[in-house]
């Protein structure tokens, strides 16, 4: 017996001679390939007399449910008509985001969307697209950033404590965040999130723990920054312990990094391979959620999301630490993600790709540009926008034409003008680039109330 195992070894075993011999082998591969060929036939004969005791196992659990019931492999077609949809500020959106929500909505998976007035041309879903669907989850449905959020923490320390500060706030940043690709932080926190049995149960994740370990606590690239601001509250709630005012406040915008990352790419892939659509629309390949696959990813997805809120509270830890004071209050809010809520009577899968969380009563933040405010806003619930409002100001210039257009001087004045000090940034993140986020918050009073403002002072972004 030869060392690697094919199709045939499977068939000797009794596998039948479908796609589970596939499967078996693409498992094998991905997983296991390293292992010796006589251990894999063991218990691939275990498996076979058995494949119900394996459901939901990392490994053999997709082979399992190709023995049980195989899932159906099929080219899906559109529907011929849109489920029904809500535009929020459609004279602010190009026509390309428009278009995709079209197509989404065309997905037999699809039962409702909405676009929000930040929203522009993305990957499949547009950004400030949102999507509610029947028992499936779409891994760019959510976005390859998984569980992107804002983190405001809110210090009770007045506005004016900024001043004479700049120098040691410049130097908290420097110090304790991390951005991009490469960096990490010398001294590596724990976290309970790595106590998380799905470390171990799923392997995808299991290969990249220590990625995440060695990511805890630092920020993306593009977009994503830490910044030293001041709080505006004009309307505040009990347990804040505050009255209205001016205080100081730490602003962060990132998600679950590396982690988040691979597995969008793994779970993109399965559902590509699981789901053919046409040409236009490959990109929303879905994943069934009574399916292994599904399952699978819909527990990652949520490990990612616990992830990158481990990120940002480390980040605020590090600060408040540094800077000395206890954080009084703090509000927080994913804004790519896929959560099951009720839909006009019914539990769906509500996907948001690039917009907040507006529930009646549920918190968030939605940010401007690094030189305009930031908005602390409660949701009023509204069923059209499927309890959801803008994440941002959204862009009105690509990145590319950014880079073509906007020098680093004019960034530079831009900056200055404004009063603001920046660590890193680049031309593509140029205010100059994102649309006017007061347009945006009058498009929206339908969907969200303002409590407060959030006034960027220093900002750090990667280099």
């Amino acid at each position: 017996m030869g060392n690697k195992l094919s199709g045939k070894d499977f068939i000797k075993l009794g596998f039948p001679q479908n796609n589970s011999i596939n499967i078996v082998l693409g498992q094998i591969q991905r997983y296991r390939k390293k292992e010796k060929k006589q251990t894999i036939i063991n218990e691939a004969k275990e498996v076979l007399l058995a494949p119900e005791k394996y459901i939901g196992d990392g490994i053999w659990g997709k082979v399992a449910e190709g023995l049980i019931k195989p899932v159906e492999v099929r080219l899906h077609e559109l529907k011929n008509t849109r489920s029904p949809f809500s535009i929020f500020g459609e004279n602010e959106i190009d026509e390309q985001a428009k278009f995709q929500l079209y197509d989404s909505l065309k997905l037999p998976i699809s039962v409702k969307g909405a676009l929000m007035p930040d929203a522009h041309s993305g990957y499949g879903l547009p950004i400030g697209g949102v999507l509610a669907t029947d028992n499936a989850v779409i891994p760019y449905g959510v976005g390859v950033d998984i569980g992107c959020r804002m983190s405001l923490s809110v210090f009770d320390l007045p506005a004016n404590f900024l001043k004479g500060k700049s120098h040691q706030l410049l130097s908290i940043l420097n110090e304790q965040t991390k951005f991009g690709m490469y960096e990490t932080h010398k001294i590596k926190a724990d976290h309970q999130i790595f106590e998380d049995d799905l470390f171990n149960e799923i392997p995808i994740l299991k290969s990249l723990k220590n990625k995440a370990y060695q990511q805890l606590g630092t920020s993306g690239g593009g977009n994503h920054f830490v910044e030293f601001g001041i709080v505006k509250l004009d309307v505040v709630k009990p347990e804040w312990n505050l009255i209205p005012g001016e205080y100081i406040a730490v602003l962060s915008h990132s998600g679950s990094r590396g982690l988040g990352a691979n597995i969008a790419k793994h779970y993109t892939y399965l559902a590509s391979k699981q789901c053919p659509l046409p040409k236009q629309v490959q990109h929303l390949a879905w994943l069934d959620l009574d399916t292994h696959d599904g399952q699978e990813y819909w527990a990652a997805m949520n490990l990612a999301g616990e992830y990158a809120k481990a990120c940002h509270d480390d980040i605020h830890r590090r600060i408040a630490k540094a800077l000395g004071k206890r954080i009084v209050f703090n509000i927080e809010n994913h804004h790519n993600f896929a959560w099951k809520e009720m839909v006009d009577g019914v539990e769906r899968i509500v996907h948001r790709k690039g917009a907040t969380p507006a529930g009646k009563g549920v918190l968030g933040i939605i940010p401007g540009s690094m030189t305009a405010n930031g908005y602390i806003v409660e949701g009023l619930g509204n069923e059209l926008s499927i309890n959801s409002a803008s994440h941002g100001a959204g862009r009105k210039f690509s990145r590319a034409k950014c880079k073509s257009t906007i020098t680093k001087s004019l960034l530079n004045s831009q900056i200055k003008d404004a009063g603001i000090e920046l660590i890193g940034g680049s031309v593509d993140e140029a205010p100059f680039a994102y649309k006017n986020i007061k347009t945006v918050m009058n498009l929206q009073t339908e969907l969200v109330k303002v409590l407060g403002t959030f006034t960027p002072k220093i900002v750090r972004m990667d280099k």
